[in-house]
């Protein structure tokens, strides 16, 4: 489990995510829910979480402004580990 200023993830052992807590500190990850399958590995920042996959690439949500909007760099987050 990684927790940000407000809000959990979690990672269940099929590799998917459960999310709870203040939606805009990442604890509504419905946006990207379907991305979030063979999750390896979550990383928190104070609003937002980053999950590398299994087949390393990056899925993130939460606040924007604070790493929860990676579409910038998104074609960068290959083979990531």
């Amino acid at each position: 489990i990684q927790a940000s200023f407000r809000a959990f993830a979690a990672i269940l052992t099929d590799g998917s995510v459960v999310t709870w807590g203040d939606q805009t500190d990442g604890g509504d990850s419905s946006a990207v829910q379907h991305q979030l399958r063979n999750v390896q590995q979550i990383q928190a920042s104070s609003e937002g979480f980053a999950a590398i996959l299994t087949d390393g690439s990056v899925v993130t949500w939460g606040d924007q402004t604070d790493g929860g909007d990676s579409s910038a760099v998104q074609h960068q987050l290959r083979n990531v580990q």
